[in-house]
């Protein structure tokens, strides 16, 4: 029988619903030059096993039935969402449980473009889907598949410019968005778009080339000054609203998010002190670290700021299943993403950062019990499911209720993204 699982702070989306036997989902942003999400890959795994090792036909039915479980929207927030497709998903048209307009439905290279596979795509594609390429390689069969074709996805680390070169050379005329797959760093980045990719899919935007004189600047300091009050049990309202105020954008940010449905509060608040009033010490806390979280990647992609803030709540609400301190959770998983925002080392943020040393240690890298929560959150983001499987039982975690918490904090930070 089915478990019904409501999370708290869940945004009035329904509760998640997931069956008794275990399931991942993951998601990998695929985004534009500009820094925009164009669309998310979606990765599936049940039980031990990830998707499509082993049993294909398993395999393809498992990611499908993941899919409609979790639901696309709630997962890409209405962007395409890019899901692999094994050959008995093509074939059978299983893959019509998905939404025509959001499915773009990525053709594995292990798939040959027999006669029947290459009809099917054809019927799919008329009744709306798009058609992707995955980790393409040129060779001359693979034209009717290439003719169908809306996007290519060509993987950077398996690939050298004058590979990628002869490819653009050879379907120069062809009517199709390319991909570059595993883009890790801002050198690929800009490889990538010089190359004439339309896309890029990678975590390079959390590895940016760091700043060769790594230096907080002064205003970044007030706002972890502010971080500093914030952890105290008790905080100075007069000197908190004092320098809150010295920031405008912030002080704007903090009202904002104050008068979203994040907050839930009633009456519109138009100052620091009657919002810390309105809401109470710990809503105050958790809206004022986004606002800051918000400034702090002034300039930076969005996306970064999104990771933030899944991680931040679900290291939070993940915190209360297991005894942990949520306050100094959330704030663990927020912070985790700071060199990728200030393009600092994580190693001279940390002094300035008003945490607990073993807290410091959790941002830094190294294998201390608090920093369980954010390593477990990591490994999820790149589909790494056997080291998820293995923090959660050196750590005594239950995987149903993290993968629970995550689902949970994608959505609520979508909603966060919006208002912040």
């Amino acid at each position: 029988m089915a478990m019904q699982t409501a999370m708290p702070g869940h945004l009035g989306r329904g509760p998640v619903e997931l069956p008794d036997e275990l399931r991942y989902v993951a998601r990998q942003p695929i985004l534009n030059f500009h820094g925009r999400v164009h669309g998310y890959e979606l990765l599936f795994r049940n039980g031990a096993e990830a998707a499509f090792r082993g049993d294909g036909d398993l395999a393809t039915r498992t990611m499908l039935d993941n899919a409609v479980i979790f639901g696309l929207e709630t997962l890409t927030v209405g962007l395409p969402a890019f899901i692999n497709c094994t050959e008995e998903a093509l074939k059978a048209n299983l893959v019509q449980v998905l939404p025509a307009g959001m499915a773009v439905l990525e053709i594995l290279e292990t798939v040959e473009p027999r006669p029947e596979i290459v009809r099917a795509c054809r019927k799919l594609k008329a009744a709306g889907y798009r058609i992707a390429l995955d980790d393409f390689v040129w060779e001359p069969h693979f034209k009717p598949f290439v003719d169908i074709a809306d996007y290519i996805k060509v993987d950077f680390s398996l690939s050298n410019v004058e590979e990628r070169r002869q490819l653009f050379h050879r379907l120069q005329d062809v009517p199709v968005a390319f991909i570059a797959e595993k883009v890790e760093t801002e050198e690929q980045f800009e490889e990538a778009r010089s190359e004439g990719f339309a896309f890029v899919q990678g975590y390079y935007f959390c590895r940016p080339v760091l700043m060769g004189n790594p230096k907080v600047p002064a205003n970044r300091l007030s706002q972890i000054e502010i971080l500093r009050l914030l952890r105290d049990e008790s905080p100075d309202l007069r000197e908190l609203t004092r320098l809150v105020k010295r920031d405008a954008s912030l002080t704007y940010r903090l009202l904002r998010l104050v008068n979203s449905p994040l907050a839930a509060v009633r009456q519109e608040v138009t100052s620091i002190r009657a919002t810390l009033i309105a809401v109470g010490e710990e809503m105050f806390r958790r809206i004022a670290t986004l606002a800051i979280t918000s400034e702090l990647n002034a300039g930076r992609p969005a996306e970064i700021l999104r990771m933030a803030f899944v991680r931040g709540r679900f290291c939070e609400v993940a915190a209360s299943l297991y005894g942990m301190d949520s306050t100094e959770q959330y704030l663990l998983g927020i912070l985790s993403l700071l060199p990728a925002m200030l393009r600092i080392p994580m190693n001279h943020l940390t002094p300035s950062l008003p945490l607990r040393n073993e807290i410091r240690q959790a941002l830094e890298g190294l294998p201390v019990p608090e920093g369980c929560l954010l390593d477990w959150i990591i490994q999820h983001e790149q589909g790494d499911w056997p080291a998820c499987d293995r923090l959660a039982a050196t750590h005594q975690l239950t995987s149903g209720d993290l993968v629970r918490c995550y689902t949970e904090a994608v959505a609520w930070a979508e909603t966060a993204v919006r208002f912040a």
